[in-house]
Formats: structure tokens, sequence, C-alpha cells
């Protein structure tokens, strides 16, 4: 008779029992502590569920009739996602470049590194105020935060994409004598150019979203419209509006999924 076979268990994540048991107790003591000690209003939540009630009743049924305000706003945001992901891929190159460990010299490197990590530091929201206050309301302030949203992210992403390529070919170039800027467009650009185009569709449609959120507080676009109908208590109308944010954004999403699949 065969001896039973020994059967594989995943290790635990840690493997010490008593150090596991300790962190699950603290984190659960911790969850506790913080659900305990919120400033939290229960009888302010209570008449919020009537006001939400109010609210949700005469948003039903939604109204498109001011469907030219609706197209305006949305038309605003399209302008605003198209040029800020234009303008914010183009200055996204040149940072991933300066933020690549492999191409850069470190001084350019921690450089570059910063402007990403402080392009990355503060919620599109907070930008939009800043922008707001500096140059006004309107669609302006929204292309400046989306354009410092978009560097946040694809020059992070392009600058592991330039670390991760086959170093041969740039290698190869240099021996041959070839000057920086050629050596980048025939060794370096061929091999990121995928990743590239994947990541501006991307951009494209994450700028489609943020554009809606950023109008909220003065930035232009529709979540401005959506702003005004909540603010004049058009609740049927702020109901036509959110369904056709999500309507976009879901086609959205589709037709980039599918490029993006095209291209990889």
């Amino acid at each position: 008779m065969s001896a039973p076979r020994d059967t594989w268990k995943r290790p635990p994540f840690i493997a010490n029992p008593v150090l596991r048991w300790a962190v699950i107790l603290g984190a659960i003591a911790y969850f506790g502590w913080v659900g305990l000690t919120m400033p939290i209003d229960w009888n302010r939540v209570a008449e919020g569920l009537g006001r939400a009630g109010r609210i949700f009743g005469g948003a039903f049924p939604p109204s498109f009739e001011r469907s030219g305000l609706l197209i305006d706003g949305f038309l605003e945001s399209l302008k605003i996602a198209i040029l800020a992901t234009a303008g914010g891929v183009l200055l996204s190159i040149p940072i991933a470049f300066m933020s690549a460990r492999n191409v850069a010299p470190k001084p350019i490197f921690y450089l570059g590194r910063a402007i990403i990590i402080v392009a990355r530091s503060f919620h599109p929201v907070i930008v939009a105020i800043l922008f707001v206050k500096a140059v006004g309301f309107g669609p302006f302030a929204g292309v400046l935060t989306l354009i410092v949203y978009s560097i946040g992210f694809v020059a992070k992403m392009l600058a592991e994409r330039i670390e991760e390529i086959d170093f041969g070919q740039v290698e190869a170039m240099r021996a041959a004598g070839a000057p920086y800027f050629s050596t980048l467009s025939y060794a370096i650009f061929p091999q990121i150019m995928p990743r590239q185009i994947g990541l501006t569709i991307y951009q494209l449609d994450s700028n489609l979203r943020a554009s809606a959120v950023v109008g909220i507080v003065g930035a232009g676009g529709i979540g401005a419209t959506l702003a005004n109908a909540f603010g004049r208590y058009d609740y049927d109308f702020a109901l036509a509006i959110t369904m056709v944010i999500v309507g976009v954004i879901l086609v959205s999403e589709a037709v980039s999924g599918v490029i993006r699949k095209r291209i990889q």
C-alpha cells in the first residue's frame, strides 16, 4: 500500500503565529477604535435619510428638456479632456526620460522623479481649486488641472517602461557613434511606442471622467452644469446629467478597451 501524498499548503503571510495573531488583533482593535471615535452625528444621519428621499423623489423621472445646456456641458468636458491629454502626454514624454534611471544622469533623474511625485501627490479636485483661484472659473482651469493629473500617471508609467527596454540596442547605437537624439529615435522610441499609445488612450478616457469631477468646483465642463443643477434644486435635470455622464463613460471605456487590445 502506497504512502499518502503530502498536499501542498500555501505558507501564511506571516510565518510566526504569535506575530500573525498580534497583527490580526491589532488591526481589529484599530478599526474598532476608529469606528467608535469617528465624530458621527447620528441624528443628522437620520434627518439626512429623509432629505435623500426628497432628493430621489424629485429626481424621477429625469428631465431632458434642457438638452442644449446638457450637450454644451458635455462638449466642453470633451474639449477639456482632449486638450489636457494632448498637453499632458507631450509634457510627460521628456519628464519620463528625465525619470528613467537607465538613460538620465542622477541629478536629472531626481528632478524628474520629484516632478512626478508632486504631480501625483494631490487629488485633481485640490489642484482644480488651486487653478480656479489662480486663473478663474472656467474650462482653462480644468485643462491645467488635468494636465498635472496626466503627468502624474503617464510620466510615471512611461518612465518604468523606459527602464525595462532592451538596452542592447542602445549600446549598439552608441558603439556605432550615433548621437543622443538618433539613439532616442531608433533605439528607445520604437520599444516604448506601443506603451505610449496605450497610455494616451487610457489617459484620455480617465481625463473624460475626471473632467466631470473637477467641474463641480468650477473648472468647467459637465461637472459645472451638474453643480448648478443641484444648486437650483433641479434634481430631475441633475439625474439626466448623471445618466449622460455614466453613459458616455461606459461608451468611452468600451472604445478605449477595444483600441488597447488592438495595439497590444
